[in-house]
């Protein structure tokens, strides 16, 4: 599947479907996912489900040893392929179908549009926009706006091609 077939608009949620026993980022989104629904609901079952889940995102936040602050906005089919140290801002905003690989940081008001993939170890640091199906390279230290279909890399990150 090219880059392009993955919908930046509508989510795809078998991205975050738990699979095996041991799946730490389908499992730290399921905390999250179901804490968000449980306290949009309110009352007083809400508000005890709500607890339970902030527990259950605490466990695999230090399991993942990530930081994805419990209000973060983010779209649907969020994948994070490996969890390990991936720091989120509560300002932060992720589009649909994204996927963030280890040791990533976004840091302040970024924005991330649909279908953004950002390699092991880019900082990005708000605040910022990213367009669609844009692509961060490893290690890229972002700090101005990404255009749509970009793919960026370096220190500072530059655009290295456009699609």
């Amino acid at each position: 599947m090219t880059g392009n077939q993955i919908s930046a608009q509508t989510p795809d949620w078998s991205r975050e479907s738990i699979g095996r026993y041991w799946d730490p980022g389908q499992k730290l989104m399921r905390a999250l996912r179901r804490y968000q629904a449980a306290r949009a609901n309110g009352g007083v079952v809400a508000r005890l489900y709500s607890k339970y889940w902030a527990l259950n995102h605490l466990f695999w936040s230090t399991i993942c040893q990530s930081e994805i602050h419990l209000n973060t906005e983010i779209g649907g089919g969020l994948r994070l392929t490996h969890p390990t140290g991936i720091i989120i801002h509560p300002d932060a905003k992720i589009g649909v179908n994204c996927m963030i690989f280890h040791q990533v940081t976004l840091a302040g008001a970024v924005v991330l549009g649909g279908h953004v993939d950002i390699g092991a170890g880019a900082k990005l640091i708000g605040p910022l926009t990213v367009g669609d199906h844009a692509v961060i390279g490893a290690n890229a230290v972002v700090t101005k706006d990404v255009p749509a279909g970009a793919t960026v890399a370096g220190i500072p990150a530059r655009v290295i091609s456009q699609a």
